[in-house]
């Protein structure tokens, strides 16, 4: 099992004021900086203002910049463990949790997830060998993905997987003529046919996985072809039906819908002899970034388990943003406060290198900069100037906020950027050469470096001239 590459103690004084679903109580100050519901008594909070400002826990942001540099992910223990147990509390045993491991594959989180009885959903020969270095167990684990490569389907059937998700007729029949070598005597192995129940999660449409339009899972006549090539396969026995509706679904109307659509197939299976135990209803529950409401898991699981429930059946979730998401930060440093065009643009040492999801489909992260307090008297409002805050790539969309409303900063002062801790290092690249940031695992005044800074030389590894 991986060990941390450093441990140290960061604290600084008393705990100030927890903040609120992970990220702050940032004021009443419009749609800057929105505030998000409060948290339960099971959210452990992630990040306060306290002794030496904005902390993660109890370590301050600002002293994690000076000894880890910046751009920085900071995670907090506490607030990742809770999200976990609040959905498995709401989506109690036989029911399973597979966290995402697309949401954040650090390998030190999924330890963490592990030992706290998670399953895991991987996409790629890669995410299942994350999985496996990090302790995580190969029968807790689900495979999905549209285009798994032979090598994959190889290293899933090898494993010995809880469940494969199957997600066309031609990675059926791959599937179907490695199980047959499989030898005699070991035990078939479980799939799920994903299904594509046309159903429309009402987010943004590059996150929407389970419209009719959408490249994933099989199309109702391709679901019944799928049955006749299960029918007497050696090897394989259907386990399952699957779907995936999207991410950041913000209602739980679309879940009871393709909860239905599921049942139907689950009959349809039945009367040709088939007995599914289990329905993945996929993941994609939402996260208040801006500080709207969005359902609780209990919301969800009310959706979700009463209908599975009087059909006999069991369900598999896939679960990432909602584990993970606030209970990360991006901590950046201002490089320049520039005058341009008759607007203020901060420019920061982290871009959409480090952070896509703004330049990708415009995602909203609330930002602030870490020594400060949250702003609330009007006083305070009125001094906040509209700021584009905008990143060292030498692209146009390389922004994290225009117009946002914010403080006065200088050069040097850091910021940190919200609810980072899904999609955020995990689609970070090495555009126009930029290393990757590194990685902290803040408990309590503890904070271990999980992912050391990428240096000139790893830019090159692997290359040769």
């Amino acid at each position: 099992m991986p060990l941390p590459l450093k441990v140290g103690r960061l604290c600084r004084g008393a705990r100030g004021a927890p903040a609120v679903a992970g990220a702050a109580r940032l004021g009443e100050i419009g749609a800057a900086l929105r505030t998000s519901p409060h948290p339960t008594p099971e959210a452990a909070p992630a990040f306060n203002f306290g002794a030496g400002g904005w902390r993660c826990e109890e370590v301050p942001l600002a002293d994690l910049a000076a000894r880890y540099g910046t751009p920085l992910y900071c995670y907090s223990r506490a607030r990742l463990l809770s999200n976990y147990r609040r959905l498995a509390k709401a989506f109690p045993a036989p029911a399973r949790i597979c966290y995402s491991v697309k949401a954040n594959p650090n390998l030190s989180i999924l330890r963490e997830l592990a030992a706290a009885g998670a399953g895991f959903d991987v996409v790629s020969e890669g995410e299942l060998w994350r999985v496996l270095r990090a302790g995580g167990a190969a029968s807790r684990t689900v495979f999905a993905g549209v285009g798994k490569t032979r090598s994959a389907l190889e290293a899933a059937i090898d494993a010995g997987l809880f469940m494969l998700n199957v997600e066309s007729l031609g990675e059926l029949g791959q599937i179907l003529d490695l199980a047959g070598g499989v030898p005699s005597g070991h035990d078939a192995l479980p799939v799920a046919l994903r299904v594509n129940p046309d159903v429309d999660p009402g987010t943004h449409r590059y996150i929407t996985t389970g419209k009719r339009e959408n490249k994933f899972g099989l199309e109702r006549d391709s679901f019944r072809t799928a049955l006749d090539m299960l029918r007497g396969a050696r090897g394989v026995h259907l386990a399952g039906i699957h779907a995936h509706i999207g991410s950041q679904v913000g209602t739980t109307t679309p879940y009871a819908e393709a909860v239905e659509r599921l049942l139907a197939l689950v009959a349809e299976a039945r009367e040709a002899g088939f007995a599914p135990e289990w329905v993945n209803a996929g993941g994609g529950f939402a996260l208040s970034y801006d500080g709207t409401e969005v359902p609780s898991p209990a919301a969800y699981a009310a959706a979700i388990l009463p209908p599975l429930a009087e059909a006999g059946l069991k369900l598999v979730l896939e679960i990432g943003r909602a584990i993970a998401g606030d209970a990360g930060a991006l901590v950046t440093r201002v490089l320049y406060v520039k005058e341009h065009a008759d607007r203020t643009v901060w420019i920061t040492d982290a871009g959409m290198n480090d952070l896509l999801r703004p330049s990708l489909y415009g995602a909203w992260h609330r930002i602030w900069p870490a020594h400060l307090p949250e702003s609330s008297g009007a006083g305070e409002i009125s001094a906040l100037k509209p700021v584009d805050v905008a990143g060292p790539i030498c692209e146009s969309s390389d922004y994290f906020a225009l117009g946002r409303p914010l403080p006065p900063v200088h050069a040097g002062d850091c910021l940190a950027v919200f609810d980072t801790g899904a999609y955020g290092m995990s689609m970070a690249s090495q555009y126009n050469s930029h290393p990757r940031p590194a990685e902290v695992l803040v408990d309590g005044c503890e904070v271990r470096l999980i992912r050391r800074r990428e240096t000139l030389e790893d830019l090159v590894r692997g290359e040769e001239v």
